[in-house]
Order: C-alpha cells, then sequence, then structure tokens
C-alpha cells in the first residue's frame, strides 16, 4: 500500500519549520559559545602574595627593575648596569634616584657578595673559592669585599660602582639563603665550626640595604609578579 504523497504547499510548509528549527537551533548554539568564550576571556591569573615578599612593594619608585645574579662577574655587571639606569633616567627622563626601584639578587655564585668586609676577612678563603674569585691586585683570597671597594677601578666589571654608592641611591640587595646555608656548612666543615652560628653570623652582617630572602630564585620570581622587570646578568 503506498503512502500518500505531501502536496507543495505542505513540503513548503515543512521545510520552512524546519529551516525556522534549524536556525533557532544555530542561534541558542551561538549564544552558548559566546558566553563560554566570555566567561574564559574573563578569567585572569593572579598571583598569591605573601608576606614576607611585601618589602618588594616598599621600595620607592615609578618604575621596577630587578636584576638577577649568579655569579661574580654578572653581579659586577648589574652594579655597572644599574648606575647605567639611573644616570639615564635622569639625564633623558628627568627622574630622581627615588623614582626607581632597582633591586639586585645576589644568589648562587654571587651571593658571599651580599656580606661586609668583615665576613670577607675572615672567610674570604671559602668564598672565593666557592664563587670562583680572586683579588686582582694580589691575585689571591679576597680579604675584602670587592664590589664595595672602589679602588679596584677598571679592574673589575662594576668600574667601581660600589655596593655602598648604589645603596646610596636606594638600591636594594636580595641575598639567597640557600646558598648561604651553604657557604655556612662549607665554612664549618673547613674550620671545625658550627654551621647554624656561622649563618646566624653571615646573616648579621650583610651590606647596607641588603636582606636576606629565601631563595634567590624565589625572590626573583616575586619580583617579576610584583611588576619588576627584569635583567639577567
Amino acid at each position: 500500500m503506498s503512502k500518500p504523497s505531501l502536496s507543495s504547499s505542505e513540503r513548503r510548509s515543512f521545510l520552512t519549520r524546519l529551516n525556522a528549527g534549524l536556525a533557532s537551533f544555530g542561534a541558542m548554539t551561538g549564544i552558548a559559545m559566546a558566553q563560554g568564550k566570555a566567561s574564559i576571556s574573563t578569567v585572569r591569573w593572579e598571583p598569591v602574595r605573601h608576606e614576607k615578599d611585601d618589602w618588594l612593594d616598599k621600595v620607592p619608585g615609578k618604575h621596577r627593575l630587578v636584576f638577577d645574579t649568579t655569579t661574580p662577574d654578572g653581579l659586577g655587571d648589574a652594579l655597572l648596569f644599574a648606575n647605567n639606569f639611573f644616570r639615564a633616567n635622569k639625564g633623558e627622563y628627568g627622574l630622581d634616584s627615588s623614582d626607581l626601584a632597582v633591586v639586585i639578587i645576589a644568589r648562587h655564585r654571587s651571593t658571599p657578595f651580599g656580606y661586609n668586609d668583615a665576613m670577607w676577612a675572615k672567610y674570604g678563603k671559602t668564598f672565593a673559592t666557592r664563587s670562583k674569585v680572586e683579588d686582582p691586585k694580589t691575585k689571591l683570597a679576597p680579604k675584602v669585599n670587592i664590589y664595595n671597594d672602589a679602588s679596584f677601578g677598571e679592574s673589575l666589571r662594576n668600574r667601581a660602582n660600589t655596593l655602598d654608592s648604589l645603596s646610596k641611591v636606594g638600591v636594594q640587595f636580595g641575598v639567597c639563603a640557600f646558598a648561604t646555608r651553604a657557604a655556612s656548612r662549607a665554612i664549618a666543615e673547613a674550620e671545625k665550626g658550627d654551621a647554624d652560628a656561622i649563618f646566624s653570623e653571615l646573616t648579621a652582617n650583610l651590606v647596607n640595604n641588603a636582606r636576606m630572602v629565601p631563595a634567590g630564585i624565589v625572590a626573583v620570581n616575586r619580583a617579576q609578579e610584583r611588576g619588576y622587570s627584569l635583567v639577567s646578568a
């Protein structure tokens, strides 16, 4: 038994309803996709803030810059470049040192230069061995913090721009606690001392405007999360 065929008017009515249904489905799908995209695009990642990193926000300045240093030469370059940063901003933009927030991180082999002359006089041999550095005048292990002595002049990469001279214009220094712990153990082993006591001694004898940070690599990360531009020296 054959099925009755649809009339032309019935076919047109069916096609009209079908097209309307497809259009409605497409519109709803488009709206859903648009809403999905909108919800994704409005989700913005934000770093978690930790109180022990808040010092980075207390350094005054309209522009923020952090140097990551891991070697003696790198620290020397950072001191030179930081001075250039201040000079160029003053000469070309009329900005004072108080307008610039500059942090230099000393980690890995540059860490011992975060300690003052008294520590270098006492433990310079161990520092020199670990950092692979020598006094350019004597060619021996330094007995002073060579990056805090302008008399070395052109013989060092900082070209007489010392830790103290930069601290006077507001530069802050972060000294790696991980590397300091390792240095303390090395000193204790060499001199039959107490590593914890030596760590406390080093921590109490940092250069001006320096602080111990949990780890240099962490401080570099936290500085960038708080708006500091990174220079790797």
